[in-house]
């Protein structure tokens, strides 16, 4: 399992739809939040795009040299910058960074936002463009380490002698992600991508988005990994994660809620669609879990007022390890998870939830400089007894059912 965290370039808060405890979103906050996510041992950060976020090939630019080992899920938005041109941004920042960059391939689903950058074809030739794109994408990278120029006449794009001279340190180009749930995002996944990410759906329809595109993937003799965006509410007690679920919303009204939903409805996005139609935009601040909880400690009520990943796992360390276990088990491999505030909440499932997955997290972190003592010292003489091996207990204990 590979856990990642997000920078919230569109702001963050302790509560949604409300500017009442907002924090500043700037260089500073989103370092401390990457670096976090480096220390504390995620595969990667995803850096949101679109016209409420700073840009994202900035940003995570700029946290180049403030990490280590994290790597940055970078979006690439075909039709705004062409193909070759992103070539050359992506292969310098792999280089740049030690080959610590990851592809985000975003088509966009707000008409509005997308006329407001000159983009106005329709759902399905929206499609058809970025797999031209990526065609010379992926070519232009991958030529890149032999020096071969590559040639492309399709009905959007065209390129004549295409180079890049700099090529990237992954071969043959970054990982490419992308998510999507029109038949369209499929089939594009199926032909041209890496790993297919989908937004926290119940298991249910979440197995039957993977075995679509790993159908799809064999007829194209490719297989695909396989990924998920949720949110995560985690608290020591099962209640206590409610609570924290509850407090999230504290601040929301009817009204916020409403137009919030007025916008997404017009949007063309079938993944947007299919998160509405788990709330249903229904809002009870007395029971926040009536109609919201689409499924055991899966719960909508994020998806109120956000757009894109609308849906928390909210629960105790133990209930949250098990769902995302369960997830593992329909075949997910990539775990992109955040929870409000960012850099509080990235400490939190590290520490509560990692432990509980099977990770190599702790043996990474536990590098020969790290000889402890570790945890604050007890009345200035006892330190306190090491932590057990991750899965230590797990592991006797199914020795000891095993008999």
């Amino acid at each position: 399992m590979k856990i990642l965290w997000f920078i919230p370039t569109h702001g963050d808060s302790r509560y949604l739809g409300t500017a009442h405890g907002a924090r500043v979103a700037d260089f500073s906050y989103f370092k401390q939040v990457a670096v976090a996510a480096d220390t504390l041992g995620y595969e990667g950060v995803l850096i949101p795009t679109g016209r409420s976020c700073e840009d994202p090939w900035t940003v995570a630019s700029s946290l180049i040299d403030a990490t280590r080992r994290l790597k940055f899920l970078v979006a690439l938005r075909p039709g705004l910058i062409t193909p070759s041109q992103y070539a050359r941004i992506a292969a310098s920042f792999d280089r740049l960074s030690g080959g610590r960059l990851l592809i985000n391939l975003v088509t966009g689903g707000d008409a509005a936002e997308l006329a407001g950058d000159g983009q106005f074809l329709p759902h399905a030739e929206r499609y058809q463009q970025a797999a031209e794109f990526m065609t010379v994408w992926r070519e232009i990278m991958a030529r890149s380490h032999t020096g071969e120029p590559f040639d492309f006449r399709g009905q959007h794009l065209r390129v004549e002698g295409a180079r890049l001279l700099y090529p990237p340190v992954q071969r043959p180009y970054p990982p490419l992600f992308f998510g999507g749930s029109s038949p369209e995002a499929h089939e594009l996944a199926a032909a041209q991508l890496d790993t297919y990410l989908t937004w926290g759906e119940p298991p249910a329809a979440v197995a039957a988005k993977v075995a679509d595109v790993r159908e799809r993937a064999a007829r194209h003799g490719r297989t695909l990994q396989f990924g998920i965006r949720l949110h995560v509410i985690v608290r020591e007690t099962e209640d206590a994660a409610w609570a924290a679920a509850a407090q999230l919303l504290s601040h929301l009204d009817e009204d916020t809620v409403a137009r919030a939903q007025q916008t997404f409805g017009r949007m063309d996005s079938e993944g947007q669609r299919r998160m509405a139609a788990l709330h249903g935009g229904r809002f009870n601040p007395r029971d926040i879990r009536q109609g919201l909880e689409v499924a055991p400690n899966l719960w909508a009520g994020v998806g109120l007022v956000r757009g894109g990943a609308g849906t928390a796992l909210v629960g105790s360390p133990q209930q949250v390890a098990e769902r995302l276990k369960e997830y593992a088990a329909l075949g997910l491999d990539h775990f992109i998870l955040s929870g409000y505030p960012h850099l509080e909440e990235a400490y939190r499932v590290a520490e509560l939830v990692f432990p509980l997955l099977p990770l190599d997290v702790r043996q990474r972190l536990a590098q020969p400089r790290l000889t402890g003592p570790f945890g604050e010292i007890v009345a200035n003489t006892h330190v306190p007894r090491a932590a057990p091996a991750p899965f230590a207990e797990d592991t006797a204990a199914r020795a000891r059912a095993a008999g």
